[in-house]
This record gives structure tokens, C-alpha cells and sequence, in this order.
């Protein structure tokens, strides 16, 4: 059986693109305890390990501690060493994309160490962002003190790029900010905020190759700041990502895999996505280096390389 990937809200679960990709584990840790008590969050994780051997987790930045907590008393009752918590700096939607592209590849024959540190690799792949009616409460991506000023306008937009590097543009007209510069489709969910300009302005001017509707994630609101729960406020989120899983398996696969010292798990990069032990200290410094620029997109050749391997349509 592939490893499992399971998210902490089931918005975080996007449509499998075919039927060989499997679907997400939810666990929902994020609900009341008495709605979700930690005995059955022990017994679910645990089911996890007996049917996949090991269990990778995606869990949003902007949850409350609570929620950390008790993913981590989970992991610590069951005293294992195969569960990954992945807390990658991604906005919600952004999150969900990662999460289907590690399903997608869970089925691949990488092995489970190095399926979680390929999270890592993939989010700076991942261009994730909202237009929001507002930035005057969103501290997650810089916002200078004009735009903050004018987000008060009435009927202002804003279109906030988070990952893989921060933007923020006024959207007055047709100007966009900086996309991929290669193929990606896009995901796109709305709260109280019309479409229109993500499906017809953003959507042509990135040349994604696809644009999918789906439910705002509940967790969307609070990482954007723009309302709450049931009332998200003017939001639309979007994400565009690599869609092929060619070139997916095709980017991890050229990551040079090393073992790691604490666990014995394959990895890529210089973390281990299990007990998140780093390489060794002492490791030649032209190896630890070749590691870490392979993970730096913007740093290095890799990013360079993968529009040469995108598939044409």
C-alpha cells in the first residue's frame, strides 16, 4: 500500500485527477474534543500505520496550537517514528494543491522518507494567493503602510501572492503580479467575492493550463483575514501547480537522496520529514551545499531546467 497522506480539515481534500490517485486521510484535529476525542484520533493514525506503514500529515501554519498539540500527543502516545507533521508556508488552497501532488506521487516508488522531505521541494513550485477586499488585518505576507491605507477604500481589490516569494498588487485593470514560468493548473475558491478577474484576467495572463473551482477551505478566512467561518468576507483564493505527474516524479527524482543519521529514512534535502533531524554537522561541505541549492529553486539550475521538462500543449 502507498504511504498515506492525510490533512487536518476535509476542504484540504481536492478531487483526484484520475483514478489511480488515492484520496486523503482526514483528521479532523482541528474540532471540538468532543467531537473528535484524542482516543479516536489515536485509533484512526494507528489503523493508518497498520493499512500504509506510514502516515504524512499536512497541517496549515495558521491553525491554533491546540491543533499541533494534539497531532503531536497523537504521535507521542503511539510512540512512532512513521508519522510526518509537514507545517509547509503555504496559504490553505496552496496547502491542498502540495497535499494532491504527495498523493499523486505516493504511488510512485519513493519511499516514504523521501515522499515527506519532497513537500519541502514542491511548495516553492506552489503559486498561491487570494484577492481579497482587504489587507488592513493580514500579517502573513508584507503590506506596506500605503497599501494598508487603501485598503480602507471602498470597493478596493487586492491581489496578494504568499508563496513562492510575497507580492501585493491594487488591482485597478488588467495588470497581474509575476506567475510561473511554467505549465500549471490552477484551483481557485471564492467566498463572498466574484471570480471574474481570477478566471479572466489572472488565469490567461499565468497560461495555466486548466482553472478548477472548489470549496473555500474553512482554515482560508483566518489565514487571510478576512472573516469568519460561515462568513469568509471578499475572498478568492487560488493556487497553480505542476499538474503532470512525469514531471513531478521527474523533479524529485534528480534531488540526490542521502540517509538520515537519526532514523535511517532515504530523504532529499537536509532535513528528514519524520524526526526532522538535520544532516550531519560534519558532512562535506560541497555535498551539504549540492543538497541544499537543489532545494533553492530560485538559487539554482533546477528551476531553470523544469520549464525544459513541461510538457507542451
Amino acid at each position: 500500500m502507498p504511504t498515506a497522506i492525510a490533512v487536518t480539515d476535509p476542504d484540504l481534500v481536492l478531487t483526484s485527477p484520475d483514478r489511480h490517485t488515492p484520496s486523503a486521510a482526514v483528521l479532523p484535529v482541528g474540532e471540538p474534543p468532543d467531537a473528535y476525542p484524542l482516543d479516536r484520533a489515536i485509533v484512526d493514525v494507528h489503523t493508518l500505520i497498520e493499512q500504509h506503514g506510514y502516515v504524512i500529515v499536512l497541517c496549515p501554519q495558521s491553525v491554533p496550537d491546540a491543533v499541533v498539540h494534539r497531532l503531536h500527543s497523537v504521535r507521542s502516545v503511539l510512540e512512532s517514528d512513521r508519522i510526518a507533521i509537514l507545517r509547509p508556508e503555504l496559504p490553505p488552497l496552496g496547502l491542498a494543491v502540495l497535499a494532491l501532488q504527495l498523493r499523486q506521487l505516493s504511488v510512485c516508488d519513493f519511499s516514504p522518507g523521501v515522499l515527506a522531505s519532497a513537500g519541502r521541494l514542491l511548495a516553492h513550485y506552489v503559486h498561491a494567493g487570494a484577492l481579497v477586499g482587504s489587507v488592513a488585518k493580514l500579517d502573513r505576507v508584507p503590506v506596506s503602510l500605503k497599501a494598508h491605507a487603501k485598503s480602507w477604500s471602498p470597493g478596493a481589490q487586492f491581489a496578494v501572492v504568499a508563496s513562492p516569494q510575497p507580492q501585493l498588487l491594487r488591482v485597478t485593470g488588467t495588470e497581474t503580479p509575476g506567475g510561473p514560468s511554467f505549465g500549471t493548473r490552477m484551483f481557485y475558491a471564492a467566498g463572498q467575492q466574484s471570480t471574474d478577474w481570477v478566471t479572466g484576467v489572472l488565469a490567461p495572463a499565468w497560461r495555466v493550463q486548466g482553472a478548477t473551482e472548489t470549496r473555500l477551505p474553512a482554515e482560508s478566512p483566518r489565514w487571510w483575514a478576512t472573516g469568519k467561518g460561515a462568513h469568509p468576507g471578499r475572498i478568492v483564493e487560488f493556487a497553480a501547480a505542476i499538474p503532470d505527474i512525469s514531471v513531478l516524479y521527474q523533479l524529485v527524482s534528480s534531488v540526490r537522496r542521502e540517509e538520515c543519521r537519526w532514523c535511517g529514512l532515504e530523504l532529499i534535502g537536509d532535513r528528514c520529514g519524520f524526526c526532522s533531524a538535520a544532516l550531519a554537522a560534519d558532512a562535506p561541505p560541497e555535498r551539504a551545499g549540492a543538497t541544499r541549492a537543489s532545494l533553492a529553486p530560485a538559487a539554482g539550475a533546477g528551476r531553470a531546467a523544469l520549464p525544459r521538462a513541461t510538457p507542451h500543449h
